[in-house]
């Protein structure tokens, strides 16, 4: 169904470079999220945690699923999209609430603004 994307870049997530900085992004998070104040663990430590690997899980699925719906693998990137865009706002909130200091704030910041402009065309790449 996805013959454009199909062809030209081989079907799974690992194979695709959004997917490896995303997951990268990911890993950081979690393990720089240890050190937050433990009062945060069920809000904004969880929720960064959460939202960094649904990206991931996302775009695995959407790769599972590709054979079936072009819509659905749109429907799947745009979600992953979504999600990248809200990270950037948590990222924002870990570094104004002295989480994470400026210099860890923009590399996150500039991973997830790669990711959605890779997400991004991603999308509009397919017919």
């Amino acid at each position: 169904m996805v013959e454009a994307v199909k062809n030209k870049f081989i079907g799974n997530a690992w194979d695709f470079e959004v997917f490896k900085l995303a997951y990268a992004v990911s890993l950081s998070i979690h393990e720089i999220s240890k050190s937050f104040p433990k009062d945060e663990i069920f809000s904004l430590t969880n929720q960064i945690r959460r939202c960094s690997k649904s990206i991931c899980a996302s775009l695995s699925e959407v790769f599972a699923k590709q054979i079936f719906s072009t819509q659905e693998f749109k429907r799947f990137l745009a979600i992953s999209l979504g999600s990248s865009a809200e990270m950037q706002i948590w990222v924002c909130y870990c570094k104004d609430l002295d989480y994470i200091s400026q210099q860890q704030a923009e590399k996150w910041q500039n991973d997830y603004s790669k990711v959605s402009r890779m997400l991004g065309k991603l999308h509009s790449k397919i017919i």
